[in-house]
C-alpha cells in the first residue's frame, strides 16, 4: 500500500488494520508522533489527516489510502505551514514545554485550530484542544501561546 507522509509517496509493507501511529514511527521511522493512550484519548499521537486532526494510534492504515498525512516533521519542514512556524515560534517563546511528551499532538491540533480559525475565543482553544491531554498540566501556557500565535498572524 501506499502512504502519502508529508507529501511524499512511502510505500508500505503492513496488514491493512495496522494503526497509522506504527505505520509512521516503526516503518517510516519518523518518531516525532508520539504514543500516550493507544485509545485516541490522550491526543499525543494527532497527525493531520487532509488537514484534519486525527489520533494516530487508532486509525487504521488502510483508511487513509489516497489521504494526505501530515506529522510534525511536515509541519516543521522549510515547505511546513507558515502558520506552524509561528505556533512554534510562540510555543517556544512561552516556554509551553515541561516534560514534551505531549507537545507534538498539542502543537498538531493548534496548528488545525489556527487554520480553521484564526481569531480563536478562550471557548474555542479549549474546546479545539480539549482532546489534547497535558500530564504537566501546561494548558495555562498552551492557552497563552495560541493566544500569541493568533496575535501575530492576525
Amino acid at each position: 500500500m501506499t502512504l502519502n507522509v508529508n507529501g511524499a509517496d512511502h510505500e508500505l509493507d503492513a496488514a491493512p488494520d495496522t494503526p497509522l501511529l506504527w505505520a509512521i514511527r516503526d516503518h517510516l521511522k519518523m518518531t516525532g508522533t508520539k504514543f500516550g493512550c493507544g485509545m485516541a484519548m490522550c491526543g499525543a499521537c494527532t497527525v493531520h489527516m487532509d488537514g484534519q486532526p486525527i489520533r494516530s494510534c487508532s486509525m487504521p492504515v488502510q483508511a487513509t489510502a489516497g489521504k494526505k498525512i501530515t506529522t510534525i516533521e511536515g509541519v516543521s519542514s522549510p515547505a511546513g505551514s507558515p502558520i506552524a512556524k509561528v505556533v512554534q515560534q510562540a510555543w517556544n517563546e512561552s516556554q509551553v514545554v515541561q516534560c514534551g511528551y505531549c507537545q507534538s499532538g498539542q502543537i498538531m491540533s493548534a496548528i488545525a485550530l489556527l487554520e480553521k480559525n484564526p481569531n480563536p475565543s478562550d471557548a474555542d482553544i479549549d474546546s479545539a484542544m480539549s482532546g489534547n491531554i497535558c500530564r504537566c498540566n501546561t494548558y495555562h501556557r498552551i492557552r497563552g501561546a495560541i493566544k500569541d500565535a493568533s496575535e501575530k498572524l492576525g
